[in-house]
């Protein structure tokens, strides 16, 4: 990572995270709520690829993508929530420049992987439902494999590459009024032209959030009417249910970074953009392996078969 020189010559080494910083009760329950979801986030996602891997009967295209969901949500979370739990017990924490950098673009790089997986599943979803007696052949192993390996490489190419190549100048300003390194409340501190980086910035979030979303829509509308077509009502109501633990994922996680990344961006930090990344940073990896294990049959029933084997 080159460091960029401001006019004096000298060099921005670190970054001045604020969050919370002088409210102290604030960032005790702050710290409090974060290692709670953190930890549920790593013991839940952790417990969905142990309960795939153990159970041959779930040796299926639906959740070897559920289990690719569920380490992206580890690997995520892992990447920023220690260093922002440490940061709420901190008065103005720093951060070196490497560091925060190294943390945007593995945090972005993940996030762009999710959004096109989850679109990823709202198809495999849809071959489930309106062709399921094709549906192995249509999703099988080398399918999977391809768009798993297809949504990481246009993930890196789309959001490490740019951030590589794009020069900023930061000009002295390092006082970054957010809990981690997050790319906007960073870019609001560069003081060199930035019209061409909030360009390509906009342009990577139509393609990386705005056509997956719109992709998952038409996934949906279509599953809507092959499910209205299914002539048994518990096999309608399964199929619903199944659908509907996504879709609540998929609203909350691109509801909330469609707000961050598609709006017109301003240089005055908002407070309210940093509860917002908490939804997508924090709340949306918490609640996939509640969705998907309380709302599921399979996974619950593989859950009971694991635990009374460990019983026996």
């Amino acid at each position: 990572m080159n460091y960029l020189e401001t006019e004096n010559n000298t060099k921005i080494t670190h970054f001045v995270l604020v969050g919370v910083s002088g409210q102290p009760h604030l960032q005790i329950i702050l710290f409090m709520l974060g290692l709670v979801m953190y930890l549920i986030t790593v013991i839940g996602n952790t417990l969905i690829i142990v309960v795939i891997i153990l159970d041959s009967r779930l040796h299926t295209p639906m959740y070897f993508f559920l289990s690719n969901l569920s380490l992206l949500d580890i690997c995520g979370s892992t990447t920023t929530a220690p260093q922002s739990l440490i940061n709420c017990l901190q008065d103005y924490p720093i951060i070196s420049y490497n560091a925060c950098y190294a943390e945007m673009g593995i945090s972005l790089c993940l996030g762009v992987t999710e959004c096109f997986l989850l679109s990823v599943m709202a198809y495999d979803r849809f071959v489930a439902i309106s062709s399921p007696l094709r549906y192995m052949v249509i999703m099988n192993k080398a399918v999977c494999l391809g768009l798993t390996g297809i949504s990481w490489t246009i993930a890196f190419l789309t959001s490490v590459i740019p951030m590589l190549v794009t020069p900023v100048n930061f000009c002295g300003h390092n006082v970054v009024n957010h809990f981690a390194c997050e790319m906007q409340a960073v870019l609001k501190l560069v003081c060199s032209d930035t019209s061409t980086s909030l360009v390509l910035l906009f342009v990577g979030s139509i393609f990386t959030l705005v056509i997956p979303f719109s992709f998952i829509i038409i996934s949906y509308l279509r599953i809507v009417v092959a499910v209205l077509n299914i002539r048994s009502t518990e096999g309608r109501l399964k199929a619903f249910s199944t659908c509907g633990s996504h879709l609540t994922v998929v609203t909350i996680y691109y509801g909330t970074l469609i707000y961050m990344y598609v709006k017109p961006q301003t240089r005055e930090s908002e407070d309210k953009d940093k509860i917002i990344s908490i939804f997508y940073g924090s709340v949306t990896p918490m609640l996939n392996p509640l969705i998907y294990t309380l709302r599921n049959k399979d996974v619950k029933g593989a859950l009971r078969k694991i635990a009374g084997k460990s019983k026996a």
